[in-house]
């Protein structure tokens, strides 16, 4: 088991290098780089001070502006010689500075980050307390009325996209209704509130988002549930144990319910990966100040640093997440091996 989370380990850097090297080579490709974007802006706030019928020549640059600016964002060497350099920097931890923010990328990400591990945490206790229950349940009374009426929800949830949802709900629950507050999470003035007005704040702004993260894994860790649970009820040495005596209640919890969440374990790469990054659709759909919507603005401003840093941490938390969950299966299960 050593061995083989060391190997895992080993293989984390070059497969980062990889994500990285292809991103990379995609962001000097894409039409309308930062600089391009700095002179459109440039023209519009020209045309709207009343200087259209110049045809926008106040901002025209020479060649040599041009290259002092590309020199300057770092574009004006080619995507494969302007590699090493960034990733030599990133080995020492520095991920480069924003070109909107002026900002190092790494404080941007750590300060958006207890946004995308709060919604993520919840995610994940909320997706267990209800799922795993409901797994349970669903399986114990198989094409039972209640088994069918809940699968019709389960089945809507696993259709229907959270950030889809979310759009509905903002229309209808926020700007229509007005049950929901329409800014962004925090509130401004969240700081000063005292405990009980800003759990209630809190919890406020919470619930709709919250919505939508969880319709994602509902059905599917639901299903996943109920499946093996099934295909272990049916095994033999279910039926085995209750032959022998043993209740058929003990038999579910003892014997075929743990046996049913060792696949459970396998989800846990993907709950860090949205821990750490968070959702871009449904952070900017509620205008979630987090990682997720940090890294949805930096692709619309051409902001590169931002967006490979984003993308470095995403990809780092998901290959850590998919070896933690190799190690929980391990754990939970003596008959998985690995050398």
């Amino acid at each position: 088991m050593r061995g083989y989370i060391i190997r895992r380990l080993l293989l984390i850097p070059p497969t980062l290098i990889g994500v990285t090297l292809i991103a990379f080579f995609i962001t000097r490709m894409v039409p309308g780089g930062p600089v391009e974007r700095m002179m459109a802006q440039s023209q519009m706030l020209d045309m709207a001070g009343g200087n259209s019928s110049g045809g926008g020549d106040n901002v025209a640059l020479s060649e040599d502006q041009l290259l002092q600016l590309k020199k300057l964002y770092g574009l004006d060497k080619p995507w494969y010689v302007a590699y090493w350099p960034w990733l030599g920097k990133v080995f020492m931890g520095d991920l480069g500075t924003s070109f909107r923010y002026q900002e190092p990328v790494l404080d941007l990400i750590i300060e958006r980050m207890p946004i995308a591990i709060y919604f993520g945490l919840m995610t994940a206790f909320l997706s267990y307390v209800v799922c795993i229950p409901l797994g349970i349940f669903k399986a114990l009374r198989h094409k039972s009325w209640a088994d069918n009426f809940t699968s019709a929800f389960v089945f809507g949830g696993y259709a229907v996209p959270g950030y889809a949802l979310g759009a509905l709900m903002v229309v209808f629950l926020c700007l229509r209704s007005d049950w929901f507050p329409k800014e962004g999470w925090p509130t401004e003035d969240f700081e000063g509130m005292g405990f009980f007005e800003g759990l209630k704040d809190l919890l406020h702004h919470t619930f709709l988002p919250m919505v939508c993260y969880v319709l994602g894994s509902f059905a599917f860790m639901t299903l996943l549930v109920k499946n093996h649970l099934m295909d272990n009820l049916a095994a033999d040495y279910v039926r085995t144990a209750v032959a022998k005596g043993v209740p058929f209640r003990g038999a579910v919890v003892k014997h075929a319910l743990r046996n049913s969440l060792i696949p459970i374990a396998t989800t846990l790469g993907h709950l860090v990966g949205i821990v750490v990054a968070g959702s871009f659709l449904i952070e900017v759909i509620f205008d979630i100040d987090g990682v997720g919507l940090l890294g949805f603005t930096s692709i619309l401003d051409r902001d590169y640093p931002v967006v490979l840093g984003i993308l470095l941490v995403s990809a780092l938390a998901m290959l850590l997440g998919n070896i933690l969950s190799d190690i929980c299966v391990a754990l939970v299960d003596p008959r998985v091996k690995f050398h």
